[in-house]
């Protein structure tokens, strides 16, 4: 009893934390994302071949609802283009009322994966593959810049220099308010003041006056729906997963603190669900809007909430405000995003650092940065990291052999991890062309892991065999003895004569 009054009023202390920890920078932190979100969730919804409001109610919906259920504080999760390039197709071959079905079916397969514990996978994801990802995701935010400082009137680049110079100057003087906020402010008021010839927020697109619904998809429940909806929903899920969890662990770095995998997993797929029914698209978590976040201050669950719930504010009771706000501003905004996002202390290690880690590193971010698609390039990382892992491994592999004095036995000694990598090295490391009456294969230093390095034990042992040889193998592992008794062939009935006939 006392042990559960211990559990529960530990749930409390850290729920309190989590909400009201950090209050004041968690409220003016919210206030910068959910200025800086309304222009990114416009854009995201053109992308997608949608009306505006369904990437700003997405961004609503998404951003409450993960700040209740996800696993990591202080994390920004919204509309994204990572999942709104995944739609583009569907929406135009069949509309968007797929398109939320697909949403809210995405949703209950990423809970699905929250409760299967796929969020441990993110153990997978080595810390090259992380910093591409970084790295890739700080150029392409920069280059989602270049459309607004591309054939623009020169008071454009003179209000980014002067946003970038208040964010960057003004918390050498105080930084009892986040000076994106303040940069905001202050060329919005230039802006309306001086009537610049700049774009706005409102040329993105026109605003939602109204707030969002619960609505059903209006689609025919049938299996020719869900071959049409589920390779979309399968791809978002997949890709707002992956975006989102390594967001989570960059953010986890950021704060030093520890986040929930498995539990954000859920999160993000009960927000997608909920975000279906509101007639909202897709999303995840969003890397660039969590670093505002992050460097504004907040730190809290609070901070997301924030933002979602002064989004709606601010496009359905403070529109005509809001459309006002220059793009420059919130462009000295992701520029600066993108310069605190970069490691740079990659490029300076790139020539101390393993040359395959540095591989794997260019590699994460070439393929991300050209194919603007974050997922392909994380797998990319993965799939290098892996072969190299493999290719190292594989090197530490050694078989040393001792013949007996009167020359019958000789004794083999294999050190070093079993895989498909090494099996070949350990294939050919066996003389067959001796004359022996015994062998003895000692595995007490090795361990072995797959049917490639079970198929080649069998063939050794079986070519011994063939040639006379009495043959023992001591030192297994009991992990090892029970892959070779699962998959193993030589002490069963009739392999030497299978063998031969091959």
């Amino acid at each position: 009893m006392k042990g559960t009054r211990l559990l529960a009023s530990d749930r409390l202390n850290r729920l309190r934390a989590d909400w009201l920890g950090n209050v004041r920078a968690d409220l003016l932190a919210g206030l910068v994302v959910a200025l800086a979100l309304i222009p990114e969730a416009i854009a995201f919804s053109i992308i997608a071949g949608v009306d505006p409001k369904i990437g700003l109610y997405a961004s609503f919906s998404i951003a409450v609802v993960t700040a209740i259920a996800g696993g990591r504080p202080g994390m920004i999760s919204a509309a994204t283009a990572a999942t709104a390039v995944l739609m583009v197709t569907l929406v135009r071959d069949h509309g968007l009322q797929y398109l939320l079905a697909a949403t809210v079916l995405a949703g209950l397969l990423q809970i699905g994966a929250g409760f299967l514990k796929l969020g441990s996978v993110m153990r997978f994801v080595s810390r090259s593959v992380m910093t591409g990802f970084v790295n890739a995701l700080a150029i392409l935010i920069f280059i989602a810049q270049l459309p607004e400082l591309i054939g623009v009137t020169g008071i454009t680049y003179v209000l980014v220099a002067a946003g970038l110079a208040i964010i960057y100057l003004l918390p050498r003087l105080t930084t009892a308010v986040p000076s994106p906020l303040i940069a905001i402010v202050v060329l919005t008021t230039l802006s309306v003041v001086l009537n610049l010839d700049v774009r706005t927020v409102g040329d993105m697109g026109e605003l939602p006056s109204t707030l969002p619904i619960f609505l059903l998809p209006d689609i025919p429940l049938n299996f020719e729906t869900l071959q049409i909806i589920f390779p979309v929903s399968i791809a978002v899920a997949v890709v707002g997963l992956l975006e989102s969890l390594m967001t989570a662990s960059l953010v986890d770095d950021l704060t030093d603190t520890k986040s929930d995998k498995n539990q954000e997993c859920i999160g993000q797929g009960l927000a997608n669900t909920v975000t279906g029914f509101m007639g909202g698209m897709a999303g995840c978590a969003m890397i660039g809007q969590s670093m505002i976040n992050v460097k504004s201050g907040g730190r809290g669950r609070l901070s997301c909430f924030v933002a979602g719930v002064f989004l709606l504010i601010l496009i359905v009771g403070l529109g005509d405000l809001v459309r006002q706000i220059p793009m420059p501003a919130l462009v000295a905004i992701m520029i600066m995003v993108s310069i605190g996002t970069f490691s740079w202390s990659s490029i300076r290690s790139l020539r101390e650092h393993p040359t395959s880690s540095s591989i794997v590193m260019l590699a994460t971010v070439a393929v991300t940065v050209y194919t603007h698609n974050l997922a392909l390039g994380v797998l990319t990382g993965v799939l290098l990291s892996g072969l190299f892992f493999a290719g190292k491994i594989a090197q530490i592999f050694r078989v040393t052999s001792t013949l007996s004095e009167d020359g019958v036995e000789r004794r083999y000694v294999i050190q070093g991890q079993l895989f498909f990598a090494s099996a070949n090295s350990f294939a050919e490391s066996f003389d067959y062309g001796e004359s022996l009456e015994r062998v003895v294969i000692d595995v007490s230093g090795a361990h072995i892991w797959d049917i490639s390095s079970v198929a080649a034990l069998d063939m050794a042992v079986l070519k011994f065999r063939r040639d006379g040889a009495d043959v023992e193998i001591i030192g297994m592992n009991a992990a090892s003895e029970t892959i070779v008794d699962k998959l193993g062939v030589h002490d069963k009935p009739g392999a030497l004569d299978k063998m031969m006939q091959h």
